[in-house]
């Protein structure tokens, strides 16, 4: 049970009240507590208590709200891996490009900024997932049993007395994972959420992409963000990563028994219908609260597709799809999203509508366009960008266009009848390429789809034989130059990109790759925006390994794609209507 044993309460140390080691009781996932640093407006407490530190949380904000008219309303956060990390410690690089308005003391890498939000009449709730920082218990992230003591939290936080009883969730990334899962348990209180960049399917969006892990990025992650955060890990303040464990520390041996190793359990668990994906999904469809999903054109290897689909999936009556460009960092922070973000939280938590959303003065989607060279990690070029409201996505007036693959390396909207089959080395070989050259202004937006027709031939034939598909979509300039995006960490990437492991998802129809058989495979390609002037060329392009971009995002690991199973050819089939590509075309809006 809670004893509050380690809270402190600052009443005039910052511009806001700071409430830190708040115990939160759990009940569903164990009989445990979770612990939450809480930030309040100053007039959410009376500040003429001098022995502050005494007093209970509960008792000191109910005070305030028997002796205040305002009304304060919650936004909650729960990660894994940084909280008491401050962000100028954690990128210096991102802090120094933050807006003054979001550079408080209690600044946090992909949170809410306790100084600002507080300053617009709310309380910051931010807390430690299980086993994580303050936080008993086993480490188990993105788990069935993290999700329900996040349910846990919010209920909790509704039951309170010492505010108005509705929560708003808002973070990026990992937070967002965490969103979307309580959001689709539909708990009481819960009245808005605004998952900004991140994703909504553990086993697609982030795991295994195609089938194929995204092993490079799950390793990185865990070792450097969310293992030396485990709760009772030694010497955490020494290594500037938050506080050291206020309950001491744990041996290596007890470390080890209670946490579940990501890297080795997204290893060894590789379908989608398995315990351990299983247990984590939830029916995105039973998500009814209202709903504003932000997704990055840029987030081509992580959260883009979640974004989408989530939002597509959830049965929200108020829902909002807005697409904006940029790294996974800055944009959250920006004077134009906090009031966007404001804007719609004040909606739906505090019931002041000012900018109708409620009463269909807000577009359903929002794209931000891409056209001509947009640049790299180029911040203020960037917010130059145009927007355009749309009335829903898929766009409704898309119009989905086939581009067969030619004998003569092209992609044409008319099928050729001269067969051929192009070969490369499955494990190193330089990618194919399919090339369509606009003759007039062609916009693309939306989902896309390729089918091929490929086979493989293989040096060992005593071995089970499987074959990668690693797709992208690059965009060439009028001069044949490539035109580069900002991805999630600033690096130059593709337009968009796809991934399929021909021999499918689930443990029940796992199918051998036969050599010499001919397999037609649909590879989902993730969602995407660009704008083809007269002269500028789209390129497909087909490997067996991660296209150029995929930086700490690659898929590299040697259990996962063994080499004794993919050494030799990849073929594939063109010519008549044997492979195509499947392109969202928009009308012109001019």
């Amino acid at each position: 049970m809670p004893s509050d044993k380690y809270l402190e309460i600052y009443s005039d140390s910052f511009p806001y009240i700071f409430m830190k080691h708040k115990d939160i009781p759990l009940k569903t996932y164990d009989i445990s507590i979770l612990r939450y640093d809480i930030y309040l407006p100053k007039d959410g407490a009376p500040l003429a208590v001098k022995d502050i530190p005494s007093l209970r949380l509960t008792a000191l904000v109910r005070g305030s709200v028997q002796n205040s008219p305002r009304e304060f309303f919650r936004i909650l956060t729960y990660c894994a891996d940084r909280k008491d990390v401050p962000y100028k410690i954690f990128s210096p690089k991102s802090w120094i490009q933050l807006s003054h308005a979001m550079t408080s003391d209690h600044s946090s890498w992909e949170t809410p900024d306790p100084g600002y939000w507080t300053s617009q009449g709310y309380i910051i709730i931010r807390g430690d997932d299980c086993g994580a920082g303050q936080s008993p218990g086993e480490l188990d992230t993105m788990s069935r049993g993290s999700s329900e003591a996040f349910f846990d939290v919010v209920e909790w936080c509704v039951d309170q007395e010492w505010s108005s009883r509705k929560v708003g969730l808002l973070g990026i990334s990992y937070y967002d994972g965490t969103k979307w899962r309580v959001a689709a348990r539909r708990q009481k209180g819960l009245a808005a959420i605004i998952p900004w960049e991140g994703m909504s399917d553990y086993h697609r969006d982030r795991v295994r992409h195609g089938d194929i892990l995204s092993d490079k990025f799950i390793k990185f992650w865990w070792e450097n963000a969310v293992e030396k955060n485990q709760y009772g890990k030694p010497g955490r303040a020494a290594q500037g990563w938050g506080f050291d464990t206020l309950d001491g520390d744990l041996d290596e041996a007890t470390l080890i028994a209670n946490r579940r190793n990501q890297m080795e359990d997204t290893e060894k668990h590789r379908y989608l219908d398995e315990e351990y994906f299983s247990s984590r999904n939830f029916d995105v469809q039973d998500i009814e609260v209202p709903l504003l999903s932000v997704a990055n054109w840029g987030g081509i290897l992580l959260h883009l597709r979640g974004n989408v689909l989530g939002w597509m999936r959830a049965s929200s009556q108020h829902k909002f799809l807005h697409f904006i460009v940029g790294r996974h960092d800055l944009p959250f922070y920006y004077d134009h999203s906090a009031k966007l973000q404001k804007s719609f939280l004040d909606a739906f938590l505090k019931g002041d509508d000012y900018d109708g959303w409620k009463t269909g003065h807000q577009p359903r989607v929002r794209l931000t366009l891409r056209q001509g060279d947009c640049g790299v990690d180029d911040p203020l070029r960037e917010l130059s960008f145009p927007t355009r409201g749309e009335d829903d996505w898929p766009l409704p007036d898309t119009r989905y266009t086939k581009f067969f693959l030619t004998a003569e390396n092209e992609l044409s909207e008319t099928a050729k009848d001269v067969k051929r089959v192009f070969s490369y080395d499955a494990l190193s070989g330089e990618p194919l390429q399919f090339r369509y050259t606009a003759d007039t202004t062609v916009e693309l937006t939306g989902d896309v789809l390729a089918n091929l027709s490929v086979s493989i031939d293989r040096k060992d034939e005593n071995v089970p034989r499987d074959m990668d598909l690693f797709l992208a979509l690059r965009k060439l300039a009028k001069d044949g130059s490539e035109v580069f995006y900002t991805v999630t960490i600033g690096d130059p990437v593709p337009l968009v990109e796809g991934w399929h492991r021909v021999s499918l998802y689930c443990a029940s129809d796992v199918q051998e790759v036969k050599a010499g058989v001919i397999y037609e495979v649909e590879v989902e390609i993730w969602p995407t925006k660009v704008v083809l002037e007269d002269r500028e060329t789209l390129v497909l392009e087909v490997a067996g390994h991660d296209a150029q971009g995929a930086g700490i995002f690659s898929h590299s690991d040697s259990e996962d794609q063994k080499t004794k199973h993919m050494d030799g050819a990849n073929n594939v089939h063109v010519g008549n209507k044997d492979s195509w590509l499947l392109l969202p075309t928009i009308p012109d809006r001019r």
